[in-house]
């Protein structure tokens, strides 16, 4: 598996190079990641003991780490499920500059990459039970056998990487959500919510983060198949 390839911004923010495209927005990347993953799938108000997330593209770990730091928040029992696909994994030296932009996640950001730099892609800490599922999500979802209460549906832009959004894979995400769960994206383009709204969910256009005017919501009906 071929690590990703990153240019850097004058901000610090990782630019990928296959995608040409930011991992996270040039404002606050933990601001955009609790308003589109955090509140756009309800969270943490909706965590309950045994909730399971599931991810389409890891990246830095930084969605990973905003809802492990909200779960303990929480101060709820047991561990958050996190399951993340990726295609293109973060070389571990590369998460750690990135996410330096965060010092009050280093306590949590230092165990997981420590974790992750050792080849292990399936991680227990305190409060969290990690899997990073490596390879590409159009084969590795249909075959997952997990089910999640939300989805962070986190690819590159559509127009630049239009393989994370087919309506295969959403069709698969819808298949792999928990009946009333919940997916969200930043993205609000107009092929991305009609392939949502195909697989079966029912999908709401909210209030965008930063300069980007709206974003999308989804909810799995509790009868779809």
């Amino acid at each position: 598996m071929q690590n990703a390839g990153l240019d850097w911004g004058r901000d610090d923010a990782p630019i990928s190079r296959r995608f040409g495209d930011r991992y996270f927005s040039d404002g606050d990347g933990l601001a955009e990641t609790r308003h589109v993953f955090l509140a756009g799938n309800g969270l943490p108000d909706r965590f309950r003991p045994g909730f399971e997330i599931a991810e389409l593209g890891f990246g830095t770990g930084l969605n990973a780490l905003a809802a492990w730091a909200a779960w303990r928040t929480r101060g709820l029992a047991g561990d958050l499920g996190f399951t993340s696909f990726e295609a293109w994994p973060m070389a571990p030296w590369d998460m750690a500059r990135a996410l330096a932009c965060w010092p009050e996640l280093a306590g949590l950001a230092e165990p997981l990459i420590a974790g992750l730099a050792t080849g292990a892609r399936a991680l227990r800490l305190p409060g969290l039970r990690l899997t990073v599922i490596e390879g590409d999500a159009r084969d590795a979802v249909p075959c997952w056998g997990g089910r999640a209460d939300a989805w962070f549906l986190d690819g590159f832009s559509p127009a630049r990487n239009p393989q994370m959004w087919e309506p295969g894979l959403l069709a698969a995400v819808a298949r792999r959500t928990a009946p009333e769960g919940t997916c969200a994206t930043g993205s609000a383009a107009g092929a991305v919510r009609a392939a949502l709204v195909a697989a079966g969910f029912a999908v709401t256009r909210e209030p965008g983060y930063g300069r980007k005017r709206h974003m999308t919501r989804g909810v799995r009906p509790e009868m779809l198949a």
